[in-house]
């Protein structure tokens, strides 16, 4: 048996000099210790090994910004993309690598191929509807500034759906909306159906019934909003002091405990709750403007406003509610 098949070892890109002991050495018995570039006895000098093979990753780094940022060959997958972000892409740029600028006919060639390329994306119809749809999640998302987290879930999702075959029939650019309206929903995040549909492309009850679809077929956990989570939405958007908001937020747990808002669009109550707090904070703040900040009526507010301030008051049981 050779020296080099009783000390084969694995290499550790990340083991400095000193660190790791192999065997005892085979001509002294002295102390053998393996750095980065090779396996040597400590007292006698006795090279074992020299330059081993990294097995470790490929890292690279093309530029100087890069050079802080360990990044390998490509990408992480994604769920966003339908082949899960492992295509290539012909890009179309008039010089190569080189920075030598191609030919009309090297150009040519290339937007040939591209052709080709783009006609041969899809395996199937399917894949290409669902590629369609995982675009249009994207675009949403983008629209509404929402985490790339929801954006994945929201992916992730429409994948299921199209899974159980509940595409079919059915418009792409709706289940999409509903998907990421469903991801908003199991995330609670504060998004009511009708900002969302806004940002679709179809109409928003088709948004509606395509949401229907999903939460019954799927049984999405979704939980029921609460005031509370629409408060820092609300103050947010019309610049309000942190006081305002923190009183708010006690002021919509309060409607909560009390059943004010049971029955109601919390959004609704949670402008109700702002409004109170900016009048007792002394921030001029309108009902219209609140309105428009919580996506409701200016009618909506001064009921849910009248009933808070019955429970304020401390009167009575829980008020009774109009149709507003």
């Amino acid at each position: 048996m050779s020296l080099r098949e009783i000390y084969e070892r694995t290499f550790d890109e990340d083991v400095s000099a000193g660190e790791q002991s192999g065997p005892a050495c085979p001509e002294c018995n002295g102390t053998v210790h393996t750095n980065s570039i090779e396996t040597a006895c400590e007292d006698c000098g006795l090279v074992l090994e020299d330059r081993p093979i990294d097995h470790g990753p490929e890292w690279h780094a093309f530029n100087e910004a890069e050079r802080t940022e360990r990044k390998r060959t490509g990408p992480a997958l994604t769920p966003t993309r339908h082949d899960q972000g492992l295509s290539s892409e012909i890009g179309f740029d008039r010089t190569d690598a080189n920075g030598t600028t191609l030919s009309s006919r090297k150009r040519g060639q290339l937007a040939r191929l591209r052709r080709e390329h783009r006609r041969g994306r899809w395996d199937s119809k399917a894949e290409q509807n669902l590629a369609h749809g995982l675009a249009e999640i994207r675009r949403i998302v983008g629209v509404l500034d929402l985490p790339r987290s929801l954006r994945d879930q929201a992916c992730r999702l429409y994948r299921t759906a199209a899974g159980e075959d509940l595409i079919r029939g059915r418009s792409i650019e709706a289940m999409a909306a509903a998907s990421v309206y469903a991801a908003c929903r199991c995330t609670g995040l504060p998004r009511t159906l009708e900002e969302v549909g806004a940002t679709a492309a179809v109409d928003h009850k088709r948004v509606r019934n395509a949401y229907a679809v999903l939460n019954r077929e799927l049984e999405l956990p979704t939980v029921p909003m609460e005031p509370p989570e629409y408060v820092p939405r609300v103050t947010s958007a019309l610049e309000l002091s942190a006081a305002t908001r923190q009183r708010a937020a006690e002021l919509a747990g309060q409607a909560v405990r009390t059943g004010v808002a049971n029955g109601c669009n919390p959004a609704g109550v949670a402008a109700g709750c702002v409004y109170q707090a900016a009048r007792e904070q002394d921030e001029r703040v309108t009902q219209a403007a609140l309105a428009d900040a919580a996506e409701v009526t200016p009618m909506t507010i001064r009921a849910r406003w009248n009933e808070l301030q019955t429970v304020l008051d401390g009167g009575g049981d829980q008020p009774r509610r109009g149709n507003a």
